[in-house]
């Protein structure tokens, strides 16, 4: 019986004796370790005793005879009372939000910090522009998957550096290096920081989006409208950044049907051709994506869609 069941099902029993093995060995394993944790605790343990024993002979040893100046001399008396009870889990946030690292709040806040910072990074520069423009691009010559995404993310992610590259140099000149030599704190890094990527986000969003946003957020606009310097000084980062993505989106947008109407061209004509030709059958687009990628390949496309992009943002 056994050996027509192991006949049977030869890689079902391998399979049971390998996983048999394998919690055996773990078994051990973890009976080992176990083991030696506690022989290690044990002999810290007495290790600690011994040291206090040893202190506390010292100690008595010191009164009896008077040596009080001698203990002093090896300077762990002699330690200034401010460094006692100074707390080791201070943080840089702590001077920005007043929370001690050690508390759980401040883990919380500063996880999400780094989780949300990507994004921050991509809607208040130049990619969200650039890849929905290049995405636009592909649907229009129809390639499908070409270029994949993997090289549209990565030629708007060095498109993006090469743009604020005079932002990025701003700001680590004016925050970054004074910060790194001690010279101002945290929160004044940060506010002069965001001063170079206020000016960005302002030169590239415009006077509409901008009050539609101060309205919502009821605020009080002045009566000369919205100046520069009220701009600059008066308008804070939550205003700012909703409203420089909703005039990214519009550029975008708009570039991308500027992009669509040479390759609509090409899909009318094929189209009105097979069907006077009477190929009702063949699919349009089979036959017009080749006229598309020879169109776009002797007007040098590639060089004419990133040298719109990058002027489009007047730097």
């Amino acid at each position: 019986m056994i050996k027509r069941f192991v006949k049977a099902d030869k890689k079902l029993v391998l399979t049971f004796c390998v996983s048999l093995f394998l919690s055996i060995f773990l078994a051990f394993a973890l009976a080992g370790l176990r083991a030696y944790a506690a022989a290690n605790d044990t002999s810290e343990l007495t290790v600690s005793q011994t040291a206090n024993a040893n202190a506390d002979d010292d100690t008595t040893s010191n009164t009896s005879t008077g040596t009080s100046a001698d203990a002093n001399s090896s300077g762990y008396l002699d330690t200034p009372a401010e460094g006692v009870g100074s707390n080791p889990g201070a943080s840089v946030l702590q001077q920005v939000i007043g929370v001690d690292a050690s508390r759980p709040l401040e883990i919380i806040i500063l996880l999400t910090i780094i989780a949300l910072l990507p994004s921050l990074l991509i809607m208040m520069t130049c990619f969200a522009r650039i890849v929905i423009v290049l995405g636009f691009l592909r649907s229009a010559m129809q390639t499908q998957n070409t270029p994949p995404n993997m090289v549209l993310t990565g030629m708007a992610l060095f498109l993006t550096i090469f743009i604020m590259a005079p932002v990025f140099k701003e700001i680590n000149e004016v925050a970054y290096e004074p910060y790194t030599n001690e010279e101002i704190t945290t929160e004044d890094a940060f506010k002069r920081a965001s001063v170079p990527l206020k000016k960005f986000m302002l030169k590239q969003t415009s006077n509409d989006d901008l009050e539609f946003f101060v309205e919502l957020s009821k605020e009080e606009i002045p009566e000369g409208g919205l100046t520069e310097e009220f701009k600059e000084n008066d308008l804070s980062l939550t205003v700012i950044i909703p409203s420089f993505m909703i005039s990214e989106l519009k550029r975008a947008f708009q570039m991308g049907f500027m992009i669509f109407l040479p390759f609509l061209i090409i899909d009318i004509v094929v189209g009105s051709t097979l069907m006077s030709m009477g190929m009702m059958m063949l699919p349009p687009a089979m036959i017009s994506m080749p006229f598309k990628i020879l169109v776009f390949v002797l007007a040098d496309g590639w060089n004419l869609m990133i040298s719109s992009l990058v002027t489009s943002y007047n730097l």
